[in-house]
Formats: C-alpha cells, structure tokens, sequence
C-alpha cells in the first residue's frame, strides 16, 4: 500500500513540472563558438568565392539605376530560391526582403544597395558595363555579392538561429531615397537592428573602419532661380543684372558657415552649379544656381536651411531681383547616426574575427548614405570596408569611371555580415513580438 501511495505522489508531482518545448533549435553560445570562426573560412573556399565574383561580374556588366533595378532584383531572388530562402517582392518597386531562421524575434538586418550610377566606364576590362551611360562606380554590385554570401552560410546554419536575419536588398541609394521607401513598405517592421557595410578605397584589405555616433552627414540639395530685367552688356544701367545679384547671393551663402555657425559643428554649402547667359556682350534675364548644404546634426541641418533660403531672396532682393529657391527633398537624407551599443557589438566581433589591430576608428565626413533613414528609427550601425592592397596599385574613388572593385574583399564582407548578424541573435533577447502567422516568407 505504502509503494502505491509512493508511485501515485511521484505521479502527481511529475503532472506539475514544467514539460521543455523544442520548436526550433536556439544558437546558444556553444554552438555559436563552433561555428563563427568557420565563416571567414567558409567564404574563402574557392567555390564560394567564385559564385560572387559571378553574381557580382553578372551584376556589373547589367548596371541599373534607381528603381530599374528589374534584372538585378530577378538575379537575387533567383539566387534565394535556389537556396530556399523566403523573401517579399516587390519591395519598394525593386527590391527584395529575405528571411532566414525562426521567423520569431528577435530580427536583426542586414542590408545591401542595388543601384547603379550614370556614368559611362572607361575601365577596360572582360566585365565592362554593356549599358551605355550606366556604370557600378561606387561598389553596389559587391555588395549584393556579399550579402548573397553571407545568405548562403546563414542558410547552412538556419536551424541554430535563435531568431531571424532579414536581407534588405534596397534599390535607389544613390540620391533615390530608396531605404525611406522600404521603410514606408513596412521592410523593417519588428527589426531591432541593422547592420550595412561599404566596400572603401581608403583602408588596406582586411581592415575595417567605423565609429559611434555621426559617421555621415545630413545632406540635400538645393536650386535657386534669380530673376532680373536682361539687356545690352553696354548698357548696364537699364538691365537689373541677375548675374552680379547670383554673385553676392553665393559669397553670402560662405558667410552663413564661417560667421553663423559654431566652429565646432561641422557645416558645409557649396556651390556646384552656375548657369545664366549665353553671349559677351548680353545681361540675361535670369541666372540659375545649385548647390548642396551638410550637417552632423538635425537641429543644424534644419537652422542651415532656412537661412540658405532667406540669404538668396534678401540678397537677391537687395540687386533689384527675385528669387525662387527649391530644395530637393527626395534626395534630402539625415544624418548617418551609429549607435553606441552596436559600435560595441561590431568592434568584438570584427576584433575576433580580423584582429584588433585591424578594426580602426573612421573619421567622420561629409558624404551622405541613405542608410541613415534606417538608422534614424532603428538602432545602425555603418561601417567600411577595405579593399585597397598596395601591390595591385592604387583604386579610384567612388563615383569615378575608373573606378574598380578588388573582389579579395568578398569573402570578408560575407562573413563578417554572417556574424554580426549571428552574435547578435545569440545575445539578444527579442523586443518584438511575433508577426502574425504567415505574414511574410512569401512573394508578394
């Protein structure tokens, strides 16, 4: 009796103990240490550096401008079915959203730009643009090569993630606005974080670069169209001379950084663009100049633009002319903002991976990266890339018809893509819930 009494209590105490649920597999940090140090290996086997230098040759040879990126978009998502990854599309016209893992929080991102430039190559080479007028001139064929890379090894391991990595394939970087879009598209929608890398001329292969904080700057442009009175060039005093009040307008705009603002907070307007007239001896009727203005801060940016407005038409008015002044807002982007916590995440994990040593501060400038919209409502972080090595000889800059890409670099930017994203899964917990059942992993 007092054995059945035993085997019933035994019975009822196992009736309340917690049963484990297994759904998916967890990446603890176990598995993790196992398997991050083979990704840098992984991407350097020979075949899986030969399949990005042809995705990326395929994608070079085809370049496409912002929001006609059709081909390339067709090219990726062939690449993810093949690899049986799900993605959304279209996305903001062309791109493309993969999703890789548990399909449950924590997400983090990862994104590559698609878009080309307008620009004809002058490189010589077997992979020359096919496209007159249009060339890959600042690295975005390498960086969907890169981030495919890094696709294919985080697929191989999709069952140890504890948590999701989506792939943002974003189309109309280069002045499109193409990252506010798929934010309007709801492409980061639950996404705790966002990484991006930038391939760079300026740092030795196998050296990284980045920095907390503003990285890149608020950038916009801007157009202004100064009307007069046009004449005979003799007879001065019966025109009103747009071109001469155009010249006070820009020695004035100068004034707005080196008298207005504070030295310690970096500004830039200049003038690129000056158009009005056509003969010597004639004063035009209007003059049209352009230019562009940059800050490392929104309070700045926002101050800095209304006075650019307000020197134009005051200056103008004060010649005897009007002004109309136009700024470009969908080639308007913020500030480029790195958040501390993920500088942290991505100083350990390159550290281990590359070397500290390897892993240098970037100095801030005043380029522009319509990454920042991502930035700007999630937690970014930006960083580049090196690609120079001194015995091939010295690389162009971007935005150059010269400008070339060493393809040594991909098997660095797959894999530091794949840990980041990993670590980061590992050791995080979600700050979203899950998405309804079924609400993505489809084309759309």
């Amino acid at each position: 009796m007092a054995f059945l009494k035993l085997i019933f209590l035994i019975f009822i105490l196992h009736s309340f103990m917690p049963i484990p649920i297994s759904s998916t597999p967890s990446l603890n940090k176990e598995v993790f240490a196992q398997i991050r140090p083979d990704f840098l290996d992984f991407a350097k086997k020979p075949e899986i550096m030969d399949w990005m230098v042809g995705i990326r040759r395929k994608i070079h040879e085809n370049p496409e401008l912002g929001y006609e990126e059709f081909e390339t978009s067709k090219l990726i998502r062939a690449e993810l079915d093949l690899m049986g990854i799900p993605y959304k599309y279209p996305v903001a016209v062309t791109g493309v959203v993969g999703y890789i893992g548990t399909g449950k929080p924590p997400f983090v991102a990862l994104r590559a730009d698609m878009d080309a430039l307008a620009l004809e190559e002058l490189v010589e080479w077997e992979h020359k643009s096919k496209v007159p007028g249009k060339m890959h001139a600042c690295g975005h064929d390498a960086h969907v090569a890169m981030l495919l890379g890094a696709a294919k090894m985080l697929q191989e391991h999709r069952n140890d993630l504890q948590g999701t990595i989506v792939l943002i394939f974003q189309p109309a970087e280069e002045g499109g606005g193409g990252a506010k879009k798929m934010l309007d598209a709801g492409a980061l929608d639950n996404v705790d974080a966002i990484f991006a890398l930038h391939v760079s001329t300026k740092f030795p292969i196998g050296v990284v670069a980045s920095r907390p904080g503003p990285i890149l700057a608020a950038t916009s442009f801007f157009e202004a169209v100064i009307n007069g009175k046009g004449g005979h060039a003799a007879l001065p005093q019966h025109t009103v001379d747009p071109i001469l009040a155009a010249s006070n307008v820009i020695v004035s705009l100068q004034h707005l950084v080196s008298r207005e603002a504070d030295p310690l907070d970096s500004q830039v307007v200049s003038i690129g663009k000056f158009q009005g007239g056509g003969a010597f001896n004639v004063i035009p009727d209007s003059v049209t100049i352009g230019g562009t203005f940059r800050t490392f801060s929104k309070e700045s940016f926002v101050q800095l633009k209304q006075r650019i407005e307000e020197v134009i038409t005051k200056q103008a008015s004060v010649q005897r002319c009007n002004a109309k002044v136009i700024f470009h807002e969908n080639s308007s982007y913020p500030v480029c903002f790195n958040n501390k916590e993920l500088h942290e995440h991505f100083r350990k994990v390159a550290g281990e991976m590359l070397g500290v040593q390897n892993v240098v501060e970037a100095v801030a400038n005043m380029g522009g990266e319509d990454f920042a919209f991502f930035s700007e409502v999630i937690p970014g972080l930006f960083f580049f890339l090196g690609m120079k090595n001194e015995t091939q000889g010295p690389l162009q800059s971007g935005h150059s018809p010269y400008y070339t890409v060493n393809e040594d670099v991909f098997p660095y930017g797959a894999a530091l893509h794949a840990s980041l994203a990993t670590t980061y899964l590992s050791e995080s917990p979600p700050k979203h819930t899950s998405p309804p059942e079924g609400s993505f992993h489809d084309e759309l």
